[in-house]
């Protein structure tokens, strides 16, 4: 599978055009995990976006009780997309996220090369970041409504 047909699908990249997307999908990596292979940790640094374009990924977050086990935020699959913010900042991964297939296979793009596309193509650089921010908006509002 081509990475410009998993990209095209991924909301975080709505409103590229098909140029945009080939030039993204030129600097997409690729990598296969086993079940059990761990892709981030929680707390520690961030540099690259994952894309799922084959198994299922699954999203685990510490408790604030030392005594308890991780819980299960998500489960990701084909065309579902973890890790964005290390596109923004290199700040701590918010998540652990391990493969749950028994081949999960991904599409990784490197913080320095996208910073580098976006300089090359400002319009690309635009319009992901403001997915980004209305991600992040429609979570913080979430949250927000949520914990009330």
């Amino acid at each position: 599978m081509e990475p410009v047909d998993v990209l095209r699908a991924v909301e975080l990249f709505e409103g590229l055009t098909d140029e945009e997307l080939a030039s993204l999908g030129a600097i997409c990596g690729r990598e296969t995990l086993q079940a059990g292979d761990i892709i981030t940790r929680e707390g520690q640094p961030g540099k690259r976006l994952f894309i799922v374009y084959k198994g299922f990924v699954e999203v685990t977050r510490s408790s604030r009780d030392p005594e308890s086990k991780p819980r299960t935020v998500v489960n990701l699959g084909e065309g579902q997309m973890f890790g964005e913010m290390a596109l923004v900042d290199l700040g701590p991964r918010s998540a652990t996220v391990r493969s749950v297939s028994p081949t999960t296979d991904l599409f990784v793009i490197e913080r320095d090369a996208f910073l580098q596309l976006c300089e090359n193509n400002h319009h690309l650089g635009y319009v992901v970041m403001r997915n980004i921010a209305a991600d992040l908006s429609f979570k913080l509002r979430h949250r927000n409504l949520v914990a009330r």
